[in-house]
């Protein structure tokens, strides 16, 4: 068995789960940056903790856990409150989607219903596997899912 903190670990975590947890927090509305520290943060707590895991699926289920609790962290952040966007950054005309447009419009949901969505369409998980990432119940996470189509369905038709 691969060494936790052996720079093939390392790589293996970034190479697997690194754009799956990026997507995560940008479905939560995150910017680019604090996406990137969570992700950072998770990998480090990986490979400091030394935890075990019974398999690749257990593996992949609770990083991407740890990345949903990371993103409701940082909403609920009191730094987060405080902050107000500097008038200059208005000026600065926004980058281009680096991703197709059903993507961003996912993105555009409520946080809730993005994540929901996200998870069960963009990393097949069941819906029992996205209430337990979610911290919700099974029929919460079905309505948060049902509801998730329905936004996404309306958006997309009113875009085309």
């Amino acid at each position: 068995m691969e060494e936790w903190n052996s720079p093939g670990q390392a790589e293996r975590f970034v190479a697997d789960y690194a754009d799956p947890i990026l997507r995560i927090c940008r479905s939560y509305s995150l910017t680019r940056e604090d996406a990137q520290d969570i992700c950072q943060d998770i990998f480090l707590k990986l490979l400091e903790g030394r935890r075990q895991f019974r398999d690749r699926e257990h593996e992949k289920a609770f990083i991407l856990r740890a990345a949903v609790n990371a993103c409701k962290d940082q909403l609920k952040s009191a730094r987060r409150r405080r902050e107000v966007p500097m008038p200059e950054a208005e000026a600065v005309p926004a980058r281009p989607a680096e991703e197709g447009g059903l993507l961003e419009a996912v993105r555009a949901m409520p946080r809730h219903y993005g994540a929901a969505v996200y998870l069960f369409y963009y990393e097949g998980y069941s819906l029992d596997e996205v209430a337990s990432l979610c911290g919700c119940t099974p029929a919460c996470a079905r309505k948060r899912l049902s509801r998730g189509r329905k936004l996404l369905a309306k958006q997309l038709e009113v875009e085309t």
